[in-house]
């Protein structure tokens, strides 16, 4: 099995410190966050963020898996995946939902294939099954 490493760097208190997000592999270097970045909308990445983009990636290959079982292949597969922040019952920041939107051009199949297809991926891909918030999705055959 292939093991996927995420490293961070912090200085400073929460608020006003800063930091930087890295992958093991070239993918990701020293990437700078802060407080503001997380939860403000100023420049910087977020840790939410690169969820989020691991999340559409694994769903789009989970997907295009799911289709290839049924005989398929998708001329096209195009996911956003949101990452919806708000407070925990404590008032801590928390994820409280990731959304799918998710639009595909696949020949030959019926909505019906689709819909298990989608909802499939949505709740098997491997970042799925880690998260443990509730995962919506809106899934459109175009």
């Amino acid at each position: 099995m292939m093991n996927a490493t995420g490293l961070s760097t912090w200085t400073g208190t929460w608020k006003d410190g800063s930091g930087t997000i890295s992958t093991k592999t070239d993918t990701l270097r020293n990437a700078p966050y802060s407080f503001s970045s997380r939860f403000s909308g100023t420049p910087g990445a977020s840790p939410e963020e690169l969820l989020a983009a691991a999340h559409a990636g694994c769903f789009n290959q989970a997907l295009a898996n799911n289709f290839g079982m049924i005989g398929l292949a998708a001329d096209a597969v195009e996911t956003a995946v949101t990452v919806e922040m708000g407070k925990d019952e404590e008032g801590h920041p928390a994820i409280t939902q990731l959304f799918v939107t998710v639009e595909a051009k696949v020949p030959g199949i019926t909505q019906a294939q689709f819909e298990m297809c989608a909802e499939r991926a949505r709740t098997r891909c491997s970042i799925a099954k880690a998260l443990r918030c509730e995962i919506g999705m809106s899934a459109t055959l175009g």
